[in-house]
């Protein structure tokens, strides 16, 4: 008894201090939003900002959005650094974002429904998921909640290939260095058939938001006015999929 109480005391504090570990990691090293592009968004006037607990929150200013986009980070990214290049959706396209807030900043340890974050935008009925990197792979495990997915450098690790009416966009970027062309072909098979598959020019995987060069990515060529634009018209044709 006293040998098997001393194990279980061992296995209970490798638990804990793997627990431990895991948040103290998920802590260190999250890349932060740049603040120029940051201050642009919070200063545009054609988009309404409101800071929740669950997520950040963009709706146009003149109202009127009847379709809504969740949006997931990526692993050890803060939310705010994806406003700046959401911001046309919103502004131009009408559509009300959410961008959420992941536990320990890292998608996969967010359990919570989409519900949790759609919830902040009741009015709305029509709802898109979707995620950049490890965020966009969690987007794929919500995406029979949704009315739509949208991959943002990111493809699918659950099959979503029998899937009937039920519309996909992917966006990657030619330099992308970590979701990169090839792999994102190769996960290809998990998605509809008709799944519409887009890739910009000169972005790399941290093209997709505003928190500097990711470790390991190219550096991309394309300016961030350019990846708005081309983001927005991407967002702009495949919406119209879900009514």
């Amino acid at each position: 008894m006293r040998i098997l109480w001393w194990t279980l005391g061992i296995i209970g504090g490798l638990i804990v201090a793997a627990v431990v570990a895991i948040v103290i990691w998920s802590q260190v090293g999250v890349y932060q939003a740049e603040p120029e592009p940051l201050a642009a968004v919070k200063a545009d006037d054609r988009i309404v900002i409101t800071d929740d607990d669950a997520g950040i929150l963009m709706q146009p200013a003149e109202g009127g959005s009847d379709v809504g986009l969740v949006f997931i980070p990526g692993a050890k990214v803060d939310a705010w650094a994806y406003a700046s290049k959401l911001s046309g959706i919103v502004a131009e396209d009408n559509v009300t974002v959410v961008i959420t807030k992941p536990w320990l900043n890292l998608a996969f340890f967010d359990l919570r429904p989409l519900g949790s974050f759609t919830a902040l935008a009741p009015e709305i009925d029509t709802w898109m998921v979707g995620g950049h990197s490890l965020g966009g792979v969690r987007s794929c495990m919500l995406a029979s909640q949704a009315q739509g997915l949208v991959l943002f450098g990111s493809y699918c690790s659950n099959d979503l290939s029998t899937w009937k009416d039920f519309p996909v966009l992917s966006i990657g970027g030619s330099l992308d260095a970590l979701s990169t062309p090839e792999k994102i072909a190769d996960n290809r098979h998990l998605l509809p058939a008709d799944a519409e598959m887009a890739q910009i020019d000169g972005a790399s995987h941290s093209s997709f938001g505003d928190y500097g060069l990711q470790d390991g990515d190219n550096t991309p060529t394309i300016s961030d006015e350019d990846m708005i634009d081309q983001l927005t018209q991407l967002v702009r044709s495949f919406t119209p999929q879900l009514q």
